[in-house]
């Protein structure tokens, strides 16, 4: 299963750590409903695992060039900050995945497409911040995911060859960024599933980190 001795594993955030995506979604619709403007559910599944910037890019593509896309992202951040400071969950069985790899001695860093500033807040407000010896994010590479920047970044900063890393992803988009990276990568689909171009490059698809976890337990 793992093809090479392994000395990090890296986490992507939204919708692996932390159960985020479905909140972004509730909220483009609720921006789009605030400015009386149609959103389909499958332009927004197509931004799960892109970064902001590039979304915004997306949005203002798909609306038009007269479209206000800073009325739309004010909006879309006011109605995500409300419901993510109400509640914000942490994914079924991160708590026990960290846990048992700490107890391996394994470095663990978090690759992320959203900005320094949200993935520290986020994380700290989980309790899972100082779980990570680093946290590379959409700020400290050129390229967003899929490129495979963020999670080279992250490898390096762990100071381990990106061959040497686990990568833990839930998008089909983020997936692609790991294993353009080199690195070994599994996926925990959240809530779309891996496309058969995306299955191919995926070591091996879990239901979620428990799973992920047993397999974990029984390979290093």
């Amino acid at each position: 299963m793992l093809k090479k001795p392994v000395e990090a594993v890296l986490f992507d955030m939204d919708g692996l750590l932390i159960d985020t995506e479905a909140v972004y979604i509730d909220a483009l619709q609720d921006a789009a409903r605030d400015l009386e403007i149609e959103i389909n559910l499958a332009f927004c599944h197509s931004m799960i695992g892109i970064s902001g910037r590039e979304c915004d890019v997306m949005i203002q593509n798909f609306y038009g060039p007269d479209f206000r896309i800073d009325h739309f992202r004010e909006r879309f951040s006011g109605h995500a900050k409300r419901r993510l400071e109400s509640h914000l969950p942490v994914k079924p069985g991160v708590v026990e995945m960290l846990d048992f790899l700490a107890g391996r001695d394994l470095r663990l860093a978090v690759a992320t497409g959203s900005g320094r500033i949200t993935a520290e807040r986020h994380l700290g407000r989980a309790g899972l911040l100082d779980r990570f010896a680093a946290v590379a994010t959409r700020d400290d590479v050129e390229n967003a995911k899929p490129a495979p920047d963020v999670y080279l970044e992250a490898a390096r900063r762990l100071g381990v060859a990106p061959e040497r890393c686990i990568a833990f992803e839930d998008s089909n988009v983020g997936l692609t960024a790991a294993h353009a990276a080199g690195t070994m990568a599994f996926m925990v689909p959240d809530i779309l599933p891996p496309l058969p171009e995306v299955r191919a490059k995926c070591l091996r698809v879990f239901d979620d980190l428990h799973a992920a976890r047993l397999m974990l337990e029984e390979t290093l």
